[in-house]
């Protein structure tokens, strides 16, 4: 455990301000849960907590279940990192922060499809793949992460297809995203 050198006191309703640097480093937003740990020497821990990272061993499954079927590249992440993925080398991909962008697509809560034009990085620092589509997983209207088809971009600087993604495709990511939505509710 590493020390910040920041001291917080406890107000008379128990709360505790985590101070915005660590906030904003950690990527802790206002209303995103955290998980608090205590051990035996007497030390509390808060940690963020990931409801979609309760369903990682499935949301693998899932992933490669659309990847062998149907030969789509996939990422699933929560809010901040990717939690699964197929068809994607899992060194570059696995536990990897987002891209800014993709945190900007989730937060419109809405299907994102590459338009031909602007090809949108899944995770920091990869300028070799891109998202195809998105969609975000929603629980009970909470954002929660997030289910996308990525394209890897070849050595000629180009996609094997640069072409908007098929509309089987966009309908497969959505059915994935609002099935793990509805997993999280159950």
């Amino acid at each position: 455990m590493k020390a910040t050198g920041i001291v917080r006191r406890i107000d008379d309703l128990g709360r505790v301000v985590i101070p915005k640097e660590i906030r904003r480093t950690m990527r802790i937003r206002e209303g995103d849960p955290l998980e608090i740990y205590t051990d035996r020497e007497g030390e509390v821990i808060f940690k963020k907590y990931s409801p979609i990272g309760e369903l990682t061993s499935f949301a693998g499954q899932y992933a490669d279940t659309l990847n062998k079927i149907c030969g789509i590249s996939v990422i699933i992440a929560d809010r901040d990192a990717v939690i699964a993925c197929a068809g994607l080398p899992k060194k570059e991909f696995a536990e990897r922060k987002l891209s800014g962008t993709l945190e900007s697509i989730m937060e419109n809560r809405a299907l994102y499809q590459y338009n031909g034009l602007e090809k949108v990085p899944a995770i920091e620092d990869n300028e070799r793949h891109y998202i195809s589509c998105a969609m975000p997983i929603l629980s009970e209207s909470d954002i929660v992460g997030c289910v996308a088809s990525i394209r890897v971009i070849g050595e000629n600087g180009r996609a094997a297809s640069d072409a908007n993604p098929p509309e089987t495709e966009c309908k497969l990511i959505q059915t994935a995203a609002s099935f793990l939505g509805k997993q999280l509710e159950a």
